[in-house]
């Protein structure tokens, strides 16, 4: 499969983006942390009457009440990780619902299992701020705990998750032959979950992810790597989120949704406690058994949140006093107000800086003597409102207690608190974990509305963004400047750049991003903007682009944009931009109009000759992408001609596109063993460049379809599960999909249906490609056959030979011909075997997929005599092709054509051969008919020697008097034996070929010659 163009917004993504802050996450505090007891009403509070006065009460609960089903699958999904199958829970509820508490739980007892727990938490700075926060936390505590060695040598691949690990490594003796930033995203991927490997073999791991709501898309792509991608054995991901915060239009929404389809995925959802589990809670914070009247209040206020529960029998108001809080705010405020204000005051700093924050830097926002510092944070410590961890830095004990008290800053306040931390961090990065400081300075300058400076820091963040590969956090953070733009007078002398220039990069990163949706609108807001004939160039790359970024998404073929953008640039001074500008135009034009794209590409060239700009690379990409006529051999030529001058220029980005078009013509030319090696070549540079979500997507599927064909289909698989990690959205990923739904149907895996599913929606789309929508229909006709749905399998067949585009597309053309013909055979379709016929006749067959394609086609239509040389003549063609699969079906239909014609020996064989392949490709599919077929030819097994028969002598006698119509009566009078024998031996010939009833077995005898001569006794 060819790509579209990316290079007109590869190189722009590259130069911008977010800087991801990892963040070290100490152990939670566990049940088993000191209870602090005091007296309800607190120091220097006026006592309180009610039912639940002059009660000790601790701050949290010490047990876990109404979690046992959630504790058992918790338990469950550990034993089958330990097992070594890939398992992720996912456990929702709403805030204060428990699923920490839950997790504290079952990480105590994982741990005296012998399993290693790691911890870290998404934090609250939203899509803009800190990726790969989670991931940061837990390989800080590995580092911690097992020193740089645990890294096995990459540690400066891992810097860009904990860049102390960046430092390290620039002291080492010998220099890495890549530079820190060369590191690539999906290359970083590989590497982390190698390492949890490695750690789970060693013992069964347990990482817990928290607060999923908040993480950011990059933290979301490695999670979705490990769990639909990598899969390391050993390791149980639990990753926990609010289902509160998932308001339409959430991020994580689509990602829960795409994380439930994929395998050994789980979802815990807890709810809230019946009155029992309130009455349980409290009973256990009392001490003592609560008045029903104290339990039905509480509940009924709380409504079985047992963050609530806590927090009001903590709070020790009264029953049925009006001033309790009737609000979330006030019922966590309560026991902040009962603090010194000192404390009140420095919790309020606090809160400014987020859930955790350190001493260093709370110290100096708060400018307060030490002493008086550290007396307020006691306080506060004492109250369990935040607790230390082992690194000396501070935590909410609940983050609706920070957002509670964060809420209750007045505005003024608000601004000049978050003022404070974004100086103290610019002015000492250190304050902050490291790498943290750009994502920080940003969050705070945007919090306290200092517009120019929130300006200035966003792209300085998404510009850090860029340098950690997390696309989507600098196409956020460049969203956000937009958003300041309007607020700043001097944004453009700030940022020197004028807004459409800002404009256009948030637009590059978006596209790297593989945010389409949002590129698309962001095309729309540039055009609007754009003056196109003060600059018709810049006007013609945002239509190029809006073209292609249509087609990508489904929703047209852009002809309409790309044909205003060549006019625009036709236009335009002939200079090198223009060159460039006109080869991505034919680029993306080649699939809709290969005419006109060889027109505006020779446009280009004879204009880049006059410059000296070598556009070799493009004269090679435009006649291999046409649909026409094609020197293949030729084309293969040019591109290595055209490789050697991109790899002399330095272009990597062309580097990857050739090794695209290489791959595909390889593989179309049946060398598909190069083919493999030409895209894992490839996919290499496109890791190395930072662009696998892009060029290199396609780089992938082309590898995944050279392996298929190879027939080393394990292989085939990962790489399509690597593919849908890292791949764009729109069509882009449509190669993959369907590569992986064709071999799951081969397989007869359990996911095939949902994999199957999922690439056919793309045909709702009002637009695909020629090229994407072919292999569609022939998909959705052999998921019909396999489904033995005939009545699908027929209008699905009838709609791929109505497709105009088939006459123009030999090489997808002809494997829906194959399906359809199949189709026909099997339904006895004389009308669509008409269709697939007269189609065949005209469709070039120059290659050796296509050539064997043609012999089927021709076996499959054949009828009588004709039958068994077409389908040899088939056999050879697979034969000469290499393909073992279709090389396996069709010996299966060779078995039964020489069946049919009394060739036993040839019939064995073949079904032999059939087997073998199957088994070896793990095409259970495939391997049951070949057995099936056995039984009704009379084989003995489907492996089994030449002429091996499956009935027994007395057998084949029973069965030629049982075609003859015999009942069990007359055949026991033929044969001289009872009833009741005769019988037996009807069921056992019945089960034999894999019929149904006797009538169907005399038809099968007859049909494949086993009415001859009985053998002779055994």
């Amino acid at each position: 499969m060819t790509a579209p163009s990316t290079a007109a917004t590869s190189s722009a993504a590259s130069t911008a983006a977010t800087s991801t802050a990892p963040v070290g996450l100490a152990d939670r505090p566990g049940p088993t942390s000191p209870p602090g007891r005091r007296p309800i009403g607190g120091a220097g509070g006026a006592g309180s009457h009610g039912m639940l006065e002059h009660v000790t009460v601790r701050a949290a609960s010490s047990v876990l009440v109404g979690r046992h089903r959630e504790t058992v699958a918790l338990r469950d999904a550990l034993g089958r990780a330990r097992a070594g199958e890939p398992t992720t829970v996912l456990v929702g509820g709403e805030a204060g619902v428990g699923k920490t508490r839950l997790l504290e739980e079952f990480a105590g007892w994982a741990t005296d299992g012998a399993a290693r727990v790691l911890v870290g938490q998404c934090l609250e700075l939203g899509e803009a701020g800190l990726p790969f926060a989670p991931f940061a936390a837990a390989l800080r505590a590995v580092l911690r705990a097992d020193g740089p060695e645990v890294f096995a040598g990459y540690e400066a691949e891992f810097a860009p998750l904990l860049p102390e690990l960046g430092r390290a490594s620039a002291t080492l003796a010998t220099p890495r032959a890549v530079p820190l930033s060369d590191a690539p995203r999906g290359y970083l991927f590989d590497l982390v979950a190698e390492l949890f490997q490695r750690l789970a073999d060693a013992r069964p791991m347990v990482l817990i992810i928290e607060d999923l709501h908040w993480a950011d898309r990059s933290t979301r792509d490695l999670i979705g790597f490990l769990v639909r991608a990598a899969r390391p054995g050993r390791l149980l991901l639990v990753c926990t989120y609010r289902t509160d915060e998932l308001q339409r239009g959430h991020p994580l929404r689509p990602f829960l949704a795409e994380l439930d389809r994929a395998r050994g995925v789980e979802r815990v959802e807890l709810g809230r406690l019946d009155r029992d589990g309130t009455a349980a809670i409290l009973a256990d914070l009392l001490g003592a058994e609560p008045l029903a009247r104290a339990v039905d209040d509480v509940h009924d206020r709380t409504q079985g949140n047992p963050f609530f529960i806590e927090e009001l029998a903590v709070a020790g108001d009264p029953i049925g006093c009006a001033a309790l809080p009737e609000t979330l705010r006030d019922l966590l405020l309560a026991r902040v107000d009962r603090l010194p204000e000192p404390a009140q005051r420095v919790l309020r700093i606090a809160a400014a800086g987020g859930t955790r924050f350190a001493h260093d830097l709370l110290a100096e926002v708060a400018g307060l003597p030490e002493a008086e510092l550290e007396d307020a944070l006691r306080a506060a410590v004492a109250a369990q409102l935040v607790v230390a961890d082992r690194d000396g830095d501070y935590e909410f004990r609940h983050a609706l207690v920070r957002e509670a008290v964060h809420d209750e800053l007045l505005p003024g306040e608000h601004a000049r608190l978050h003022a404070r931390f974004a100086a103290a961090i610019e002015a000492q990065p250190h304050l902050v974990a490291a790498g943290r400081a750009p994502a920080e300075i940003a969050h705070h300058w945007y919090a306290a509305h200092n517009h120019p400076r929130a300006l200035v820091a966003a792209r300085a963040a998404a510009c850090a963004a860029a340098d950690r590969y997390a696309y989507a956090e600098q196409r956020r953070l460049l969203e956000r400047a937009l958003e300041l733009w309007e607020l700043v007078p001097d944004a453009a002398d700030l940022l020197g750049m004028d807004h459409l220039a800002l404009l256009e990069q948030t637009l590059a990163a978006a596209v790297t991003a593989g945010d389409f949706s949002r590129a698309i609108t962001l095309t729309r807001a540039g055009l609007a903007e754009v003056d196109a004939d003060a600059a018709p160039l810049r006007a013609a790359r945002l239509l190029n682009q809006r073209g292609r970024l249509m087609a990508l998404l489904g929703k047209s073929d852009g002809r309409r944009e790309l044909d205003e953008a060549y006019r625009l640039a036709a236009g335009g001074p002939r200079d090198v931009a223009r060159v460039r500008l006109l080869a991505d135009i034919a680029a993306h034009m080649v699939k809709i109009d290969p005419k006109q794209a060889a027109r505006v590409a020779a446009e280009a060239a004879v204009d880049g000759e006059a410059l000296g700009e070598d556009l070799a690379l493009l004269h090679t990409r435009i006649a291999l992408l046409c649909h026409g006529e094609r020197d293949l051999e030729r084309g293969l030529a040019e591109l290595s001609q055209a490789e050697a001058v991109v790899r002399a220029s330095g272009d990597s980005t062309a580097l990857v596109l050739a090794r695209v078009y290489q791959s595909d013509v390889l593989c179309e030319l049946g060398r598909y063993a190069e083919s493999a090696q030409a895209a894992e070549a490839g996919v290499a540079e496109a890791r190395r460049v930072g662009i696998s979500r892009s060029t290199g997507a396609y780089l992938l599927s082309n590898r995944a379809e050279a392996l298929i064909a190879l027939g080393r289909w394990d292989e085939a698989e990962a790489v399509c599960a690597e593919a849908a990690r890292i791949d764009l959205s729109g069509v882009t990923g449509l190669h993959w999909l369907q590569l992986g739904a064709g071999l799951r149907l081969a397989r007869a895996h359990p996911g095939a249906d949902e994999l199957v599913d999922r690439a056919l929606t793309f045909l709702n789309r009002p637009y695909l490609w020629p090229n994407h929508r072919l292999p569609l229909h022939e998909l959705a006709i052999e998921a019909a056959l396999a489904a033995d749905d005939k009545v699908e399998a027929v209008r699905a067949a009838h709609v791929a030979v109505a497709d105009e585009s088939l006459p123009q597309l030999p090489r997808e053309g002809w494997p829906v011909l194959s399906a359809a013909a199949r189709t026909a055979a099997r339904v006895g379709d004389r009308e669509l075997a008409a269709a697939v016929a007269a189609l065949a006749t005209d469709l070039p067959a120059r290659h050796p997929a296509a050539r064997a394609h043609a012999a089927q086609v021709t076996a499959l239509l054949a009828v009588g005599d004709q039958a068994l040389p077409a389908w040899r003549a088939a056999v050879d063609a697979w034969r000469a092709d290499g393909q073992p699969y279709p090389l396996g079906r069709a010996l299966l239909a060779l078995a039964e054509a020489t069946a049919a014609a009394g060739e036993r020996d040839e019939t064995a064989a073949a079904v032999t051969e059939a087997t073998e392949i199957g088994r070896r490709l793990g095409a259970t599919p495939l391997v049951e008919a070949a057995a099936t077929l056995a039984r009704r030819v009379g084989l003995r097994g489907a492996g089994g020697g030449a002429g091996a028969d499956l009935l027994t002598a007395r057998e084949r006698e029973v069965l030629r008097l049982v075609a003859e119509g015999h009942s069990n009566s007359r055949i026991a009078e033929q044969l001289f034996i009872s009833p009741k024998t005769a019988s037996v031996h009807v069921s056992r010939i019945i089960a034999k070929l894999g019929v149904t009833n006797r009538v169907e077995a005399a038809a099968l005898a007859h049909r494949l010659g086993l009415l001859t001569e009985a053998a002779a006794p055994r």
